[in-house]
C-alpha cells in the first residue's frame, strides 16, 4: 500500500490482528526483510512494515534523511491507519528511527525492541567511516553494496546463508543512490538517545548478535548495562532476523506478552 506524503510515496504493509507491532528495517534493507518474522507471528499480532525514506518503494526527500525525518514519515503512516500506540521493533538504522520517534512521541510507544542496534551516537571514528562509505557509494555503489551486505553476517555464517546474502544484495541494488547517501548522512549526525531509552517507561529490550561485525558486542553490552537496559544476545552477527530467526520470533513474542 502507498501513502502520499510530502509529494513522495511511502510504502507500507498492514496485516494480521491483535496488538500492533511496527517493524522498521535497517540500512540497505526494505520491509521485505521482515518476511520470515511476519510469517511466524502474523496470526497473533497486527504487523505494520514500512519502507523508510529512500528505501524500497518509498521516495527520497533530500540529500540528508535524518532519523527525525524518517520517524515523521512513520508517524504519518500510523496516523493514516489511525494507530495511536504500538510496539516498535527497529533493526539497526530502524532502531535509530524508533528512538527518534520515541523521543518526540513517547506516548505512542507500547514497547521498544532495538534489534542489532544502539542508542548511542556515532563515535568520531565511526563518523569518518561514514564519510568514507559515502565516497565509496558515489564512486561505485554496487561494489559498496556487495561488500557491505556480506560483512553484516558473522564470518561463521557467510557460507551457510549464501542464498539469503545474494537476495539481500539484489534488493539493495535497486535502491536509489540518493537514498543510500541520504541515510548514511542521517546516521552520521544522529543524536545520542541513550537517555531516551533509559528514561522510557514502556517496556524495552536490546537484542544483539554476539559475533556482530558492526556493533562490538562486549563494549556495547557494558554500556547498556550501566543504563539498566535489558539485553539478550544471539549467537550470530548483525542479521539476527536471518541468522537467528527462530530464536528472534520467540524472543519478540516473549517480550510483547510479558
Amino acid at each position: 500500500m502507498i501513502l502520499e506524503y510530502k509529494d513522495i510515496p511511502v510504502f507500507y504493509n498492514d496485516e494480521g490482528q491483535g496488538k500492533v507491532l511496527v517493524l522498521l528495517h535497517g540500512f540497505l534493507e526494505t520491509s521485505v526483510m521482515w518476511e520470515n518474522l511476519v510469517s511466524d507471528i502474523k496470526d497473533s499480532y497486527r504487523l505494520i512494515t514500512i519502507d523508510l525514506l529512500g528505501h524500497g518503494q518509498t521516495g527520497c526527500l533530500g540529500y540528508i534523511h535524518t532519523m527525525e525525518m524518517m520517524a515523521e514519515a512513520v508517524v504519518a503512516v500510523l496516523n493514516h491507519l489511525k494507530i495511536k500506540k504500538s510496539f516498535f521493533i527497529g533493526h539497526s538504522m530502524g532502531g535509530y528511527v524508533a528512538l527518534a520517534l520515541a523521543e518526540t512521541y513517547p506516548k505512542r510507544i507500547d514497547g521498544l525492541c532495538l534489534l542489532n542496534s544502539t542508542p548511542f551516537a556515532d563515535s568520531p571514528e565511526r563518523q569518518i567511516n561514514r564519510d568514507r562509505a559515502i565516497k565509496a557509494v558515489k564512486h561505485n555503489h554496487k561494489n559498496f553494496i556487495r561488500m557491505s551486505i556480506v560483512n553484516l553476517f558473522s564470518p561463521d555464517n557467510r557460507l551457510q546463508f549464501v542464498e539469503e546474502i545474494e537476495f539481500i544484495k539484489l534488493v539493495a541494488m535497486k535502491l536509489p543512490l540518493q537514498g543510500i547517501v541520504a541515510a548514511l548522512e542521517g546516521m552520521k549526525i544522529r543524536k545520542d538517545r541513550s537517555l531516551v531509552l533509559k528514561q522510557m517507561t514502556a517496556p524495552k529490550i536490546v537484542l544483539l548478535g554476539e559475533k556482530d561485525p558492526v556493533l562490538e558486542y562486549d563494549s556495547l553490552t557494558a554500556q547498556l548495562s550501566v543504563l539498566g537496559i535489558e539485553i539478550s544476545g544471539f549467537s550470530g552477527g548483525h542479521m539476527s532476523h536471518i541468522e537467528n530467526k527462530n530464536e528472534l520470533a520467540y524472543k519478540i513474542m516473549q517480550f510483547i506478552e510479558n
